[in-house]
């Protein structure tokens, strides 16, 4: 399940790097600027013409109550006539989903308290990890930092590889060592290469913002800030989305997901407004401003987070139940039913 889910961020990465690149290609095009934001319609161009083939699924057909079609669309995809049990599932699936009214009346409710917190603080925190602040501006970033024009957007290429090679490492370790794990390692190593970023900028360049970097000195810049960003992809990166999408039961299942995209383009949107402001006024400090939220969240999961891994989603409100802080919120009744 987490390996799958995690598929969606891989995607993304790779986005990112494909981007960097094509900025990097272009940046000596006198025209280059305009490249770079053109190429953006390809990928909507294809999203478009590919939705023109997409067929609907056995869920969608079910839903409508095409059960003949919704079963024939079954044998194509698994390749075999009998998928009869797994029909059935659906079926029955796509009957419990029609019987929840009201998931956001249901995740204000007490038993849902933890799905709520999750699914709230932790797209969040993920935002106030910093990263968007070196995806988004990388190039602008090392340029200020006294890398060229070229070298700038080719160290942003060298971030989105990173990225994208970390976010695949997660992919075979989340299912192995867990989500907490990953949650604690990534934010322990972010932590640390955010206090040596924010230290060798301060030495260098302290609050006039002037000085200069040694080549040696650079490329361990760079480096911390490579580490920095691969602690990012095989934790906060994938596991922002895996955690919630995976700790919500079906009454509130809807309304969790919602929340939690909702909460993280709000934030996304917000750090991507005020950085250039913060860079700025507090300078090396804005390392140790996320350094410091980095801190927050870690402790926050150590405490409160319990493990999911190989847990049926069925049977979540038990794990919830077990824990030393969400079990007050937790009915025995709720428990029986799931």
């Amino acid at each position: 399940r987490g390996a799958l889910n995690m598929g969606f961020q891989m995607m993304i990465t790779i986005g990112i790097l494909i981007a960097n690149l094509i900025n990097y290609g272009t940046s000596k095009h006198e025209n280059g600027w305009r490249i770079s934001l053109g190429v953006g319609a390809v990928p909507a161009i294809l999203l478009c013409l590919g939705s023109l083939f997409l067929g609907d699924t056995p869920n969608s057909l079910i839903e409508r109550g095409k059960h003949d079609n919704a079963k024939i669309m079954l044998q194509k995809i698994r390749g075999t006539k009998n998928v009869d049990e797994e029909f059935q599932d659906l079926i029955d699936a796509s009957e419990q989903a029609k019987k929840v009214e009201h998931p956001w009346k249901n995740i204000v409710q007490p038993k849902y308290r933890p799905q709520l917190t999750f699914c709230s603080l932790i797209p969040f925190f993920q935002q106030f990890t910093g990263i968007n602040v070196i995806m988004f501006y990388a190039p602008v970033l090392f340029k200020t930092l006294g890398f060229g024009n070229e070298a700038s957007l080719m160290s942003a290429v060298i971030t989105g590889g990173v990225n994208a090679i970390a976010t695949f490492v997660s992919i075979f370790t989340v299912d192995k060592f867990g989500r907490k794990i990953l949650f604690i390692e990534g934010g322990i190593q972010m932590f640390i290469c955010q206090i040596g970023v924010g230290g060798m900028i301060a030495a260098k360049f302290g609050l006039s913002g002037e000085g200069s970097l040694t080549k040696g000195e650079a490329n361990l810049l760079l480096f911390l800030i490579c580490a920095y960003v691969a602690a990012f992809a095989w934790s906060w990166g994938p596991l922002g989305w895996l955690v919630p999408s995976e700790i919500c039961s079906l009454e509130a299942r809807s309304a969790g997901q919602a929340i939690n995209v909702g909460v993280n383009m709000l934030f996304t949107f917000f750090i991507a407004q005020i950085f250039l402001t913060l860079l700025c006024h507090l300078k090396f400090g804005l390392f140790f401003f996320f350094a410091g939220f980095v801190v927050i969240m870690t402790i926050f999961i150590a405490l409160f987070l319990p493990e999911t891994k190989n847990v049926p989603i069925e049977e979540m409100n038990r794990v919830w139940k077990s824990h030393w802080f969400w079990a007050k919120f937790i009915s025995d009744e709720g428990v029986v039913g799931e």
